[in-house]
């Protein structure tokens, strides 16, 4: 049914169905199966107030919506209009701001939007191929270990892979004060709301907070909010793009995503595979990280840090093994090494970084094979020093890489102020003369 209003710029006619069928989290609409699409925005009226929702799927008689709340208030015969495209209205006035799923500020004194600005489309498509640049340039992070052996570059998209409670968050944080960036856009989807308060709060700097926008998506908050949440966060890191900044993108999690989109592809009736994870899930996670990375010449550019959830450190877990093929490098933290005292707990050997060779130069590269090298060269070791099987005097290499290991180690956990030249003197004073970190620099 449609009825011609002046609605929004983009919408010049309102559409509206009724009720049919009602299920928890999910309701069926009939009378607008001609004209309505898939991830068209529904809303209905209730007594406890609006409840919002996605169209799923279509047939000839009803359009199936998931509901980003409960149903209980539903009834049959409700009314349900219907948003020909979902959109949001980034900018300036979110900054230091926490965003819900729909675009909401959550605060008790929004700050209001400038008129004039433009909405945008929560799902767009990302620059062509041909016409996005390369990765730019080695940024400095604020961390030795990634101003060397894991380099991160503009337009960069990385993999973080650790489990709950190793220092995700913290380490995120740290990025989000330490990397050059105009603008840093947070999505936390499916984090407790204890959390999301505490990272605002406590992981961030007021410096840092000024320039940044956080989107967010409880972990009671259904499903399809979730996903809703995480375009919402994209679309914002598009905006400040097209705007020619340098963007940084804190997603957490990419895990949290893929459940939430398996929940609502099963609920629209497609075939679990793999831990129940519809075929789907890996076009949609792709989707959603390609619009990340570098712009055009005109634009500027999405440098993105997706974090994943890995059970026990099961890199084979399904989205794990996802994400790994999409990105452009993975960092992965290890219970093991936190559990010894060591942050961030990040696994340098089994870490890697694609914008290497070229991020660095001849000599910096030789200093990074050495670093791994010798690292390696003492993983080998570690058994037997453990059973007290090594003795040493036998091979030089060995027993250098034994004296170098609690430098080289400390190495990970050193934050970096002075630039990445500092980071990588440091690092060559260490593999030449094992000098503690401290001492060195």
């Amino acid at each position: 049914m449609l009825q011609t209003v002046q609605k929004r710029p983009h919408q010049l006619f309102r559409l509206w169905g009724t009720v049919t069928d009602v299920a928890p989290g999910m309701i069926k609409i009939a009378g607008i199966s001609q004209v309505a699409g898939i991830g068209n925005e529904i809303t209905l009226t209730t007594p406890d107030g609006p409840v919002h929702g996605e169209i799923l799927s279509v047939n000839d008689e009803r359009a199936t919506a998931l509901l980003f709340r409960d149903s209980d208030a539903v009834r049959i015969g409700d009314k349900v209009e219907v948003e020909r495209e979902a959109r949001v209205t980034p900018g300036d006035h979110w900054l230091g701001q926490i965003v819900n799923y729909r675009g909401e500020i959550v605060a008790e004194n929004p700050a209001l939007a400038p008129p004039g600005l433009k909405s945008r489309r929560l799902h767009a498509a990302p620059p062509s191929a041909h016409a996005r640049k390369g990765l730019g340039e080695r940024m400095s992070t604020g961390w030795m270990i990634t101003d060397t052996i894991l380099p991160i570059c503009r337009g960069q998209r990385l993999g973080l892979f650790a489990g709950s409670g190793i220092g995700k968050s913290t380490f995120l944080g740290g990025l989000a004060g330490g990397i050059e960036a105009d603008r840093v856009v947070i999505g936390l989807i499916g984090e407790r709301s204890r959390e999301v308060n505490e990272f605002v709060t406590r992981t961030l700097s007021p410096e840092t907070l000024e320039r940044t926008v956080v989107v967010a998506a409880t972990a009671s908050e259904p499903p399809g909010a979730k996903k809703r949440a995480a375009y919402c966060a994209m679309a914002t890191a598009e905006h400040f793009r097209d705007e020619g900044r340098q963007v940084l993108l804190l997603f957490d999690s990419i895990t949290r995503f893929a459940e939430a989109h398996r929940e609502t592809a099963l609920v629209a009736g497609e075939t679990p595979a793999l831990n129940a994870f519809p075929p789907s899930t890996v076009r949609t996670i792709a989707e959603l990280a390609e619009r990340a990375g570098p712009g055009t010449e005109a634009q500027g550019d999405i440098t993105a840090v997706f974090s994943v959830l890995v059970a026990g450190s099961d890199m084979e877990e399904p989205v794990a093994d996802m994400v790994r093929g999409i990105l452009d490098g993975h960092i992965i933290m290890d219970r093991r090494i936190a559990d010894r005292g060591r942050y961030p707990a990040i696994d340098v050997l089994r870490s890697v970084s694609r914008s290497l060779p070229r991020a660095a130069s001849e000599d910096e590269n030789t200093l990074i094979k050495e670093y791994r090298r010798t690292l390696s060269l003492y993983e080998e070791i570690a058994p037997m020093l453990r059973a007290n099987l090594y003795e040493r005097g036998h091979d030089p290499q060995g027993d250098r890489s034994i004296d170098l290991f609690p430098h080289l180690d400390g190495f990970v956990s050193l934050k970096n102020e002075h630039g990445i030249p500092i980071a990588f003197d440091l690092l060559k004073s260490l593999l030449e003369s094992g000098n503690k970190p401290n001492e060195a620099g």
